[in-house]
C-alpha cells in the first residue's frame, strides 16, 4: 500500500465489528465495506473476508486480557461505529442447562459488550460522533428452552438504553437490532439439535443481509435521532404479541 492509498485508507470512516467470520457479523462487515467503510473485524475464527479495507483481528472476546490488547492496537483513532455481533446459542430448559453454557453466553454477549463499550464510548463522546449497535434477539422477552440466552440478550437492551442516556448530548447513539430466527450457521449448531427454528408469519427466515442493512442505516446521519431503541426484525412474529 503506497502513501496515497494509505491516506485514503485512514481517511475512511472506521468501524469495529465483532463476529465477522460468519452470519450477521460477516454480513454487517461486508455491507459497511460496500458502503466505503474501513472495517476492523474481530473474531476467534480465521478471517473469511478478503478486502483492501478490512483488517482482521483474531481474539477470544470472552477473555478480558485479549480485549485489552486489541483495544490498545485498534483504538489509535476514534472509530465511528462499533457493532457487537459476535454470539453463541446454547439451548435447554433450566433443569437441563449447563451453567458453563450460560456463563459463556453472558461473557460473549454482555461482558464483551461492556468492555468494548468502556473503551470505545469515551472516544466517541470526545469526538462528538459515533454509533454503537448491538445484535440482540427477538427471544430477549423470554422463550421456553432459551432462558439464559434470552437473559443475556435482554441485558443488551438495558445497556443500550443506559448508555444512550449517558451519550445523547454527545452526538453518539446506542441501539440494539433484534432479529427473529435468522438464516446463519448458528442455526446448524449441533448444540441446538432437536430445537428447529420457528418460521415467522413472513414464511421464511430473516436474512443476515437484511439485518446488516438496518445496522448500516443506524450508522447514517439520518439515524441521529434514533437512540436507546430495540429495533425488532420479527418477520411478523410480534403481530400477535
Amino acid at each position: 500500500m503506497n502513501a496515497s492509498q494509505n491516506a485514503a485508507y485512514t481517511a475512511r470512516s472506521q468501524a469495529i465489528v465483532t463476529g465477522t467470520s460468519s452470519g450477521i457479523g460477516r454480513a454487517v462487515a461486508e455491507k459497511l465495506l460496500k458502503e466505503g467503510w474501513q472495517v476492523h473485524g474481530i473474531d476467534r475464527s480465521p478471517a473469511v473476508i478478503q478486502h483492501a479495507h478490512f483488517q482482521a483481528w483474531n481474539a477470544d472476546l470472552t477473555q478480558p486480557s485479549q480485549i485489552d490488547t486489541l483495544s490498545q492496537e485498534i483504538l489509535t483513532t476514534p472509530p465511528q461505529a462499533l457493532v457487537h455481533a459476535a454470539g453463541v446459542l446454547r439451548v435447554g430448559t433450566l433443569d437441563q442447562f449447563d451453567p458453563q453454557d450460560g456463563q459463556l453466553m453472558w461473557q460473549l454477549h454482555v461482558d464483551a459488550a461492556v468492555r468494548l463499550g468502556q473503551r470505545v464510548l469515551p472516544l466517541m463522546r470526545q469526538a462528538r460522533q459515533g454509533r454503537v449497535v448491538m445484535i440482540g434477539s427477538r427471544v430477549s422477552g423470554g422463550m421456553p428452552g432459551r432462558s439464559l440466552y434470552a437473559a443475556s440478550k435482554s441485558a443488551l437492551i438495558a445497556l443500550a438504553k443506559s448508555w444512550a442516556s449517558e451519550c445523547v448530548r454527545d452526538g453518539v447513539t446506542v441501539n440494539v437490532v433484534s432479529p427473529a430466527a435468522t438464516e446463519t450457521p448458528m442455526l446448524l449448531d449441533p448444540q441446538r439439535s432437536g430445537t428447529p427454528p420457528k418460521l415467522p408469519p413472513l414464511g421464511r427466515l430473516i436474512q443476515a443481509e437484511e439485518v446488516a442493512a438496518l445496522v448500516h442505516f443506524l450508522t447514517l446521519p439520518e439515524a441521529a435521532a434514533i437512540t436507546g431503541q430495540d429495533l425488532v426484525m420479527c418477520g411478523g412474529a410480534s403481530l400477535n404479541g
